[in-house]
């Protein structure tokens, strides 16, 4: 069974979410929370396997709740957002979400996101995917005032990658093409097993708290 924590400052939203997925055989929502302070205290609490954690709401906003549980190794962070590509998102996902869906999304795509992220896997809204790895991996130019941060990036981002085993590059490459845990094993022939460990020892050595941020630093180093 797949323990899931709907944060949210809606109850409308909630409640609706709750409808969803409970109405799953392997899924079940153990807690709710209106603000990030409630979010962090009830995952430490509940300790879910995922948090559905809304961007912006009162107290502390789920950018700041995301990246406490992800670092206190919580549960895993599923945001819904309203928001297609908006600087929110971008540093929920560098604050350790799994990834993203928009609100408009269906019931079954609720449903599969949830149950992808609680196998390991990360989510990103197809409709902006391609902006959202566009927006982190943008070319600096000597007008843009973050070239200096953009170009530091690269360079850690291309040492941290050094530190991988040649099979592990190869995994990270996979990660920053946004593909599963069974689209590697596939591509790469081996078990989704292995496939899964491996994904494992690189957060670990990269220090990162979910897949996603893993494929962030991939698309950085030129992986």
């Amino acid at each position: 069974m797949i323990r899931v924590l709907l944060a949210d400052d809606h109850e409308p939203i909630r409640t609706a979410l709750r409808f969803v997925l409970d109405a799953a055989d392997d899924v079940t929502v153990v807690g709710e929370a209106a603000d990030g302070d409630a979010a962090i205290t009830n995952a430490r609490a509940l300790r879910p396997d995922v948090v559905l954690m809304d961007v912006r709401m009162p107290r502390v906003d789920g950018i700041e709740a995301t990246r406490r549980i992800t670092a206190e190794r919580l549960a895993d962070v599923l945001v819904l957002t309203t928001f297609d590509l908006d600087e929110y998102v971008f540093g929920a996902l560098r604050s350790g979400a799994a990834g993203f869906l928009l609100k408009t999304a269906e019931p079954a795509e609720i449903l599969t996101a949830v149950r992808r992220v609680a196998a390991g896997d990360g989510v990103v809204a197809p409709e902006v995917t391609r902006r959202v790895l566009a927006h982190f991996v943008a070319p600096a130019t000597p007008a843009d005032a973050d070239a200096a941060s953009a170009d530091a990036a690269s360079t850690n981002a291309r040492a941290l990658v050094a530190a991988l085993t040649p099979r592990e590059r190869d995994v990270l490459a996979a990660l920053g093409a946004g593909m599963s845990n069974h689209q590697i094993a596939a591509d790469l022939v081996i078990t989704e097993a292995t496939a899964k460990t491996h994904v494992s020892r690189i957060l670990a050595k990269l220090g990162c708290a979910s897949r996603v941020q893993a494929a962030i630093i991939a698309r950085e180093a030129g992986a």
